[in-house]
Protein backbone atom coordinates (compact mmCIF):
# COMPACT_ATOMS: atom_id res chain seq x y z
CA UNK A 1 0.00 0.00 0.00
CA UNK A 2 3.05 2.65 0.65
CA UNK A 3 4.41 1.65 -2.80
CA UNK A 4 1.23 2.63 -4.37
CA UNK A 5 1.49 6.40 -2.33
CA UNK A 6 4.90 7.06 -3.21
CA UNK A 7 4.29 5.70 -6.70
CA UNK A 8 1.98 8.32 -7.10
CA UNK A 9 3.90 11.21 -5.73
CA UNK A 10 7.03 9.88 -8.02
CA UNK A 11 4.25 9.87 -11.19
CA UNK A 12 2.98 13.35 -10.29
CA UNK A 13 6.16 14.64 -10.26
CA UNK A 14 7.16 13.62 -13.43
CA UNK A 15 4.30 14.70 -14.94
CA UNK A 16 4.41 18.36 -13.27
CA UNK A 17 8.14 18.73 -14.66
CA UNK A 18 6.87 17.41 -17.89
CA UNK A 19 4.42 19.86 -18.38
CA UNK A 20 6.95 22.74 -17.27
CA UNK A 21 9.64 21.24 -19.83
CA UNK A 22 7.24 21.71 -22.20
CA UNK A 23 5.49 25.05 -21.32
CA UNK A 24 8.76 26.60 -20.34
CA UNK A 25 9.65 27.99 -23.63
CA UNK A 26 6.08 29.58 -23.72
CA UNK A 27 5.86 31.06 -20.24
CA UNK A 28 9.27 32.48 -19.95
CA UNK A 29 9.30 35.02 -22.60
CA UNK A 30 6.18 36.26 -21.74
CA UNK A 31 7.69 36.96 -18.07
CA UNK A 32 10.49 38.66 -19.60
CA UNK A 33 8.57 40.94 -21.59
CA UNK A 34 6.56 41.70 -18.75
CA UNK A 35 9.40 42.37 -16.30
CA UNK A 36 11.47 44.09 -18.03
CA UNK A 37 9.90 47.35 -18.42
CA UNK A 38 10.15 46.78 -14.24
CA UNK A 39 13.34 46.24 -14.05
CA UNK A 40 14.05 49.29 -15.79
CA UNK A 41 12.40 51.72 -14.24
CA UNK A 42 14.10 50.07 -10.95
CA UNK A 43 17.60 50.17 -12.33
CA UNK A 44 16.68 54.17 -13.43
CA UNK A 45 15.05 55.01 -10.21
CA UNK A 46 18.03 53.87 -8.15
CA UNK A 47 20.41 55.73 -10.70
CA UNK A 48 18.52 59.05 -9.91
CA UNK A 49 18.75 58.31 -6.27
CA UNK A 50 22.01 57.64 -6.71
CA UNK A 51 22.64 61.17 -8.45
CA UNK A 52 20.56 62.70 -5.43
CA UNK A 53 22.50 61.22 -2.50
CA UNK A 54 25.73 62.12 -3.80
CA UNK A 55 24.55 65.72 -4.35
CA UNK A 56 23.36 66.07 -0.69
CA UNK A 57 26.57 64.60 0.09
CA UNK A 58 28.50 67.19 -1.30
CA UNK A 59 26.54 69.98 -0.27
CA UNK A 60 26.85 68.62 3.62
CA UNK A 61 30.47 68.61 3.22
CA UNK A 62 30.61 72.09 1.90
CA UNK A 63 28.49 73.05 4.19
CA UNK A 64 30.33 71.74 7.21
CA UNK A 65 33.64 73.01 5.87
CA UNK A 66 32.08 76.48 5.86
CA UNK A 67 31.32 75.93 9.62
CA UNK A 68 34.75 74.91 10.11
CA UNK A 69 36.30 77.70 8.24
CA UNK A 70 34.31 80.28 9.91
CA UNK A 71 34.70 78.76 13.93
CA UNK A 72 38.36 78.93 12.89
CA UNK A 73 38.16 82.66 11.68
CA UNK A 74 36.14 82.97 14.72
CA UNK A 75 39.05 81.99 17.13
CA UNK A 76 42.02 83.97 14.90
CA UNK A 77 40.21 86.54 15.24
CA UNK A 78 39.14 86.68 19.07
CA UNK A 79 41.65 87.27 21.88
CA UNK A 80 42.88 84.80 24.02
CA UNK A 81 40.54 83.46 27.09
CA UNK A 82 41.76 85.73 30.45
CA UNK A 83 42.86 82.90 32.78
CA UNK A 84 40.51 83.33 36.36
CA UNK A 85 42.51 84.45 39.21
CA UNK A 86 43.77 82.32 41.90
CA UNK A 87 42.82 82.81 45.68
CA UNK A 88 46.15 83.71 46.15
CA UNK A 89 46.55 86.20 44.00
CA UNK A 90 42.98 87.69 44.13
CA UNK A 91 43.57 87.68 48.42
CA UNK A 92 46.92 89.87 47.87
CA UNK A 93 45.18 92.73 45.95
Amino acid sequence: MALMKSGMKFGGTIAVGAGVMLLAPIVVPVLVGAFKPIAKAAIKGSMIAYGKVKEVAAETAETLEDLAAEAKAELAESPAPKKPRSKKAAAKK
